[in-house]
């Protein structure tokens, strides 16, 4: 798939899931610079093309769009704010695209420097796993100026494949700690009914069939469910990030005074397995507390150690909401 989008993109933040979209840039023949604390963890794509930058600032001077994929709103500051950071390099017409899961008012703060100095503040999380993230298949939240989307939608398009234009600056923030509190939803009720199956003589191979023919499936049951099975519990998710994102959703909540019942409990779960395990403990272990509390093993044969995307990379392509046109 080759991307239309003339001008050099800039990547901080080569993560579990920074270091599959920057990939997928490479792949697609764009040309990429790179930055990390680390250089080590860059050599890979230092050795397939991508240029080195010393500094967030000097990136930013050399690159027409900057991407930053980062663990939390602390490291986003740093990186955007610090002393040799993105906005000390920024110029008029330039890009930055923040696609962390981050705080809604951080991303707002920190978007209104940018656009002080003539440049596009994009948030653009993504949504739907490694795994996609790999291929270039997966979904992406972008909240901005139409005339910000419309600029770097062939980019949008080469890292994902379903582009969803949110609105302005911070609603794809909002709405994707939104869709991480559902899966932290999902696979807390998943972990409780998987040891309800295992308790009740149910044969878990069966189990994962039966929910996933049902009403009871969901994407969260078709990946980690997989891995929980397995016993890897390896999806390039730990405890500390679903803490996280599940936090930013109640103060979400609380800032508009929307009385929660479910989200407190799934922050208490997730404290609980926290304390036991470790924050960088696989998120499917939270199945764990519940293995420990009845001594079951809830393990099937045939299950994946991790997740692999099999479906072929496609062209993305912008999703419209249902009832309204193109805009």
């Amino acid at each position: 798939m080759a991307s239309e989008f003339s001008g050099k993109v800039g990547f901080i933040g080569l993560g579990n899931v920074g270091s599959k979209l920057a990939g997928s840039l490479l792949r697609n023949g764009l040309d990429l610079t790179v930055h990390e604390l680390d250089k080590s963890i860059a050599e890979p794509f230092l050795r397939q093309g991508a240029t080195w930058a010393a500094s967030p600032q000097q990136m930013a001077e050399q690159v027409d769009a900057i991407i930053t994929c980062l663990p939390s709103p602390e490291a986003c500051s740093q990186v955007t704010e610090g002393e040799h950071g993105i906005l000390k390099g920024i110029t008029p017409g330039k890009v930055w695209m923040e696609m962390s899961t981050t705080n809604h008012d951080e991303i707002i703060r920190i978007g209104k420097k940018f656009t002080d100095k003539g440049a596009m503040p994009i948030d653009c999380p993504v949504s739907g796993g490694c795994h996609r993230a790999a291929t270039g298949n997966i979904a992406i939240f972008a909240g901005c100026e139409r005339a910000a989307f419309d600029r770097v939608f062939p980019l949008l398009t080469t890292l994902g494949r379903r582009v969803l234009h949110t609105g302005g600056l911070g609603s794809a923030s909002v709405l994707k700690v939104v869709t991480n509190y559902l899966a932290t939803a999902n696979l807390i009720s998943l972990a409780e009914a998987m040891i309800t199956c295992k308790a009740a003589g149910m044969d878990l191979n069966t189990a994962y069939e039966a929910i996933r023919i049902s009403s009871g499936n969901s994407f969260v049951h078709e990946t980690e469910t997989q891995v929980t099975l397995n016993g890897s519990r390896d999806i390039n998710f730990t405890l500390d990030l679903v803490l996280k994102d599940i936090g930013l959703f109640q103060s979400i909540a609380d800032q508009h005074t929307v009385p929660l019942d479910l989200s407190p409990v799934l922050i208490r779960v997730v404290n609980d397995a926290i304390a036991r395990f470790g924050p960088r403990e696989h998120s499917p272990n939270l199945i764990k507390r519940l293995e420990e509390a009845t001594g079951l093993s809830v393990l099937a044969p045939g299950f994946p150690a991790e997740i692999l995307d099999d479906e072929p990379e496609e062209a993305g392509y912008e999703v419209i909401p249902t009832g309204r046109d193109a805009t």
